[in-house]
This record gives structure tokens, sequence and C-alpha cells, in this order.
């Protein structure tokens, strides 16, 4: 059995689901999204997405109007295998067509961009052989996008990827909740004067930047959080 966390934006609260790795994910409709395929080749029995990511895969099945094998969707920091502020330690990137032919991945790659829910839909000459589009929060806190601003008071995804860092490469003492508390806070500042940049608590570019260099495929140390 597998532990999902979603974050719920009408309710500002995180929802504890367990689930066997053949079952549908939490919301979605008409098991277009079985756990294992979300989880990928991702080794945690932790995942966690946003309500808004599994709603706008929703209405994007609706649209394609054709199943899509999914290759994976979720990646825990620490497990790395992607960017530094990939969407997929979000849980809201869908990697999909792995085992369509090319014309058929063609037409997937068509519809993500003609749905225009999307937030990003990667281009082909990137992606050769799957198809790769996410739904992320805006505005990012860095120029080039990623993660949102974050500071005392913020809850969600992106909150339990920062905590989930920060664990990582041991600043401890956040948690691992989605709620970014005075105890979160205060792993931020340690955070931050230990690598000599500007001690606000908040998380701003320069302290994803910083964090997620540090934290992206460290592996599982010894202080990750496994609830």
């Amino acid at each position: 059995m597998v532990q999902i966390w979603i974050y719920n934006h009408r309710s500002k609260r995180v929802e504890k689901y367990e689930r066997a790795l053949g079952e549908s994910m939490p919301y979605i409709e008409n098991d277009s999204l079985t756990v294992d395929e979300f989880r990928g080749s991702s080794k945690s029995n932790l995942l966690w997405s946003d309500l808004r990511f599994l709603q706008t895969w929703n209405a994007f099945r609706r649209f394609y109007n054709r199943p899509i094998p999914v290759g994976y969707c979720f990646k825990r920091i620490w497990e790395g295998g992607h960017g530094s502020q990939s969407q997929h330690y979000a849980g809201g990137a869908f990697d999909c067509g792995q085992a369509l032919s090319a014309d058929a991945r063609d037409a997937l790659y068509r519809s993500a961009v003609a749905f225009g829910e999307w937030s990003y839909v990667e281009p082909q000459f990137m992606t050769p052989t799957w198809v790769h589009f996410d739904k992320r929060l805006t505005p990012p806190a860095c120029s080039a996008g990623g993660y949102i601003f974050l500071k005392e008071g913020a809850r969600g995804v992106y909150v339990l990827i920062l905590q989930d860092a920060l664990n990582a490469i041991g600043f401890t003492g956040s948690g691992l909740d989605g709620y970014f508390g005075g105890k979160t806070k205060r792993s931020v500042a340690n955070m931050q004067k230990e690598l000599g940049l500007s001690v606000d608590g908040q998380v701003g570019c320069e302290t994803w930047t910083a964090l997620t260099r540090r934290a992206v495929g460290i592996g599982r140390t010894s202080t990750v959080i496994n609830p």
C-alpha cells in the first residue's frame, strides 16, 4: 500500500489516502490514472499532488477522449532524475505516450497544446519518445520558471518539496506536512545562514536555487522523513 497526500485548495488541507498500486489515484475519473502510473519509477511509498493538477488531468482526458498510457508523474526531490525545480517533485507533471507509435504520440502532443490548460507542454525535440505536460502554480520565484515564492503561512505541495529538501540535506525540524509554520521558517533561516544567503526565513529564487541544487538526487539520507 502507498500513502497519497493531496493538497485540496478549497479546504486548504492536505488529505491523506492509502491505495494499492493498481488502484486509481484519488479524484481521478474513470480509472484513467493509477497509483502505479503516477508513481512510475519512484521508490517512495509516500506520494503527493495537488487537486488542481488532478482536475486538469481529468479535463484533458475528456478533451482527448482516448486512453493515455502514462509512464510516470512523481519523484521526491532527493530521488532526482529531473531538473532542479521540476514539477515532477510537486506531483504535477505527466510523462506519457512512451508505448505509442510516433504518429499517435504526435497526435497526443498536438492535443495537449490545443487543450490550452496545461501550464507547459515540452517541445517535441526535447521529448522524442514521450510527451511531457504539466500544471504548475504561478508566478515562479525565478524568472526562468520553477517553484513559487513561499513564506510563513503557505500551504501545499511546494511546501512539501521545501520540507522534503530541507530534511534531506540535514536542516531538520520543519517536519513534513505541507504547512509553512514557525519551525519551517527556522529551518529555512538556518539553511540561509549556513549557506551565506540573506536570512529572512522566506523562499525566493536565491533560496530555492541553493536548496534544490543541494537536494536533487542526493538520495535517501538518514534525515529524510517517511511517515
